[in-house]
């Protein structure tokens, strides 16, 4: 999906992440500005808490901080691992 100047969705972060990190999964809620993911994938295991959440970043680039005005993250290696 293509970067554009509308307002961010909650809906649109969870398929840009699920697309943007195999096998990944997300839930994702937010008002537009400010969002909250939590994201589960195989491709975490063995990353330290740092990679984890750089790989979902690198989902968004530059519009974090611009289009994207917060973005706190959770991530774990499965579905049933704690979140890191």
């Amino acid at each position: 999906m293509a970067a554009t100047d509308a307002p961010a969705t909650p809906e649109e972060l969870k398929e840009r992440i699920e697309a943007g990190i195999p096998g990944a999964t997300a839930d994702v809620s937010g008002d537009g500005h400010h969002f909250n993911a939590v994201v589960s994938a195989p491709a975490f295991r063995g990353l330290s808490r740092i990679a984890q959440h750089r790989l979902v970043y690198d989902v968004f680039g530059a519009e974090v901080g611009d289009r994207i005005h917060a973005l706190s993250i959770q991530t774990k290696a499965s579905e049933t691992e704690n979140i890191a």
